[in-house]
Order: structure tokens, then C-alpha cells, then sequence
């Protein structure tokens, strides 16, 4: 019999990404506990779906981390627990420093107090701002252009600080636009409110809205609307799984992009999902949003170079029926 797999503590694990990962270790034998403030996560799918520990609570909250890693057999952490609207982000910062700075630090504070040293960090692209150059790669200069994007880029400046004074070993990994649902049809995205292109075009097929928004049609793009990467949530979630084992391995701390290498425009997007579905979808053309660079790609040869990462959905179409499948289900 092979050994029994590590236990891995996931913050946000009923979120989006978070239960898409939670899933993916599953499969891939580990052991797993959810801390999850259930604030945007789904309760009924961890009991439903994962049926693993849940543990409703906050990263902010030190005596329950020191009670969880005392109870528990913990050997990394994966961190998930982040809000992440852009725009509010921009009207309460507060909130953004104190969720996703503050309860991260707290966080990482107790497992250093446990002796847990490794830790699976969910970044984002927005650290990089308006690219310079397209793909991005992982060395591009960070400037974030909302507090969003900032949080992120302190938690990534507070992991390098804590590898070199406390030997705390990190995967950092930059997301581009995590897309679809799990292709077996047990998990999906479900947010509220929701601001995702992919399943609002989704809920205006089905009915749920009258239109989807199309901000600027005049972009330097082959149809001028914006063009972004996105990424299975799958494959990212496998991604976390090769995170976690380079660091079980005694792999140093290492940052990667997780995208496509592919950008879709918003157009290409809404007819991948006219295609998908056999409807019409009504569109509503707008002026563009103050922000929105023309073109958002990663590359993401780095993951795939040291980690033998490979996407397993890069085309859109599977993308977008995976999210159709989960959608027609969750929102009937």
C-alpha cells in the first residue's frame, strides 16, 4: 500500500477556484480541510459535492488557525480567501487591505507558530497592470493599477520577505481570466454579483438577463473589443496540484503565470457561446471602461517548462460548454 497523502488546510476552498482545487486534490488522494468564511462560498457544495471538513471561519481569526493547525496534522496551505471585484475594490479599500492583506498575514503568521512552511498562494495578473509587453511573462515590472491588484502584489513582497527570514517556501502563482466548470458538470462558477464575462453571457442565453455588455468596440483588436486569456478552471486547479507537490518535494519559492498563452476577444467569446448553446445572444454595445487595456495574454512556458503543467481545455468552445452545462443545472 502507498503511503497516505498529506492533509492541506484550503482558505476559500468553497469559492470558485478554491472548490475546483479542493476536488483536484481529492482525486489526486490528499487529505483536505476548508476554512472558508462561506462570505461568497457555497456551503452546500462542500457538503454536497466534496464532502470534506469545513471549518466556517476567518484567516483574520488567530485562536481558530492556532485550534485548526493544533487539531489537524497540517502540511501546507493553500490560500484562496481573497475578495476580488476590481471596482469595489477601488470604493472600499479598506476592506480589500484588511481581507486580503491582513487576514493573509494572520494567516501566516499561525503556520509559522505550527511549523507549517509551505504555501500555495492564489495571485493574480492584476499585479502586473497595463502590460508592456504581450505574452506577459513572470519578470514583467508590477504595477498594479487598483487596490485590488495591489493586496496581491503585498502578499507577494510579504511571501518573498518571510522566505528569506523564516524559511516559509511559497508558490506564488498570477492567474489570468479563470473560465468554464468542471467538465464532469459537479462544480461551477456562482457568484453574486457576478462580473465574469463568460457566465454572464451564459445567464443572458438563458434568459436571466436581457443583454450582455460589450464595453468599446473601437480597441486596436482584428474586431475592437478586448481581448483577454482565459484559462480552465481544471487546468487551474491542476496547476495548484504541481504547485503543491514541487514544494513537497523541497523546491524553492517560485512564482508562475497560469493563462492560455491564447487571448479571445469579447465578440469571439459571445459566439463561441451562440454556438454552444444554438441561441441568439442579445449584445449591447457601450463606450469603454476607464482601465481595460486592449489585450491581456500570459505565458505561462514556465509552468509548463518546471512544473510539466499542461492545459488540458485551452479551447475556448470547451470552455464555454463546460460553463453552459453548470449553468443550465445551477440556474434553471
Amino acid at each position: 500500500m502507498s503511503p497516505e497523502k498529506p492533509t492541506i488546510l484550503v482558505t476559500g476552498g468553497a469559492g470558485y477556484i478554491g472548490s475546483h482545487t479542493v476536488l483536484a486534490l481529492k482525486r489526486a488522494g490528499y487529505e483536505v480541510v476548508i476554512l472558508d468564511n462561506l462570505v461568497y462560498g457555497h456551503r452546500d457544495l462542500v457538503e454536497q459535492v466534496l464532502q470534506v471538513e469545513l471549518v466556517a471561519g476567518d484567516t483574520a481569526d488567530r485562536p481558530l488557525l492556532d485550534k485548526l493547525f493544533q487539531t489537524h496534522n497540517i502540511t501546507a496551505v493553500m490560500h484562496f480567501s481573497a475578495y476580488a471585484y476590481v471596482g469595489e475594490s477601488v470604493t472600499d479599500p479598506a476592506k480589500y487591505y484588511r481581507n486580503n492583506v491582513l487576514g493573509t498575514l494572520v494567516l501566516l503568521e499561525a503556520m509559522l507558530a505550527a511549523s507549517v512552511k509551505k504555501f500555495v498562494f492564489s495571485s493574480t495578473c492584476a499585479t502586473y497592470g497595463v502590460p508592456e509587453v504581450v505574452p506577459i511573462p513572470e519578470n514583467h515590472p508590477q504595477n498594479p493599477i487598483n487596490p485590488y491588484g495591489a493586496t496581491k502584489l503585498m502578499v507577494e513582497r510579504i511571501l518573498s520577505d518571510f522566505d528569506t527570514a523564516y524559511g516559509l517556501k511559497s508558490v506564488r502563482f498570477r492567474y489570468f481570466n479563470a473560465a468554464g466548470a468542471d467538465p464532469t458538470g459537479l462544480l461551477g462558477e456562482d457568484h453574486n454579483p457576478e462580473t465574469h464575462l463568460i457566465p454572464l453571457v451564459l445567464l443572458t442565453a438563458l434568459g436571466k438577463r436581457e443583454s450582455i455588455s460589450i464595453f468599446g468596440t473601437d480597441y486596436p483588436t482584428p474586431d475592437g473589443t478586448c481581448i483577454r486569456d482565459y484559462i480552465h478552471v481544471s487546468d487551474l486547479a491542476d496547476a495548484h496540484v504541481l504547485g503543491l507537490e514541487y514544494l513537497l518535494k523541497g523546491s524553492d519559492s517560485e512564482v508562475f503565470n497560469l493563462g492560455n498563452g491564447l487571448g479571445f476577444s469579447v465578440k469571439e467569446v459571445i459566439s463561441a457561446a451562440e454556438d454552444v448553446t444554438g441561441l441568439t445572444i442579445p449584445v449591447k454595445e457601450c463606450d469603454r471602461r476607464p482601465g481595460d487595456p486592449p489585450s491581456l495574454i500570459g505565458s505561462s512556458e514556465k509552468a509548463r517548462k518546471i512544473l510539466g503543467w499542461q492545459p488540458q481545455y485551452p479551447a475556448i468552445k470547451d470552455i464555454v460548454l463546460h460553463a453552459w452545462q453548470w449553468h443550465q443545472k445551477r440556474h434553471k
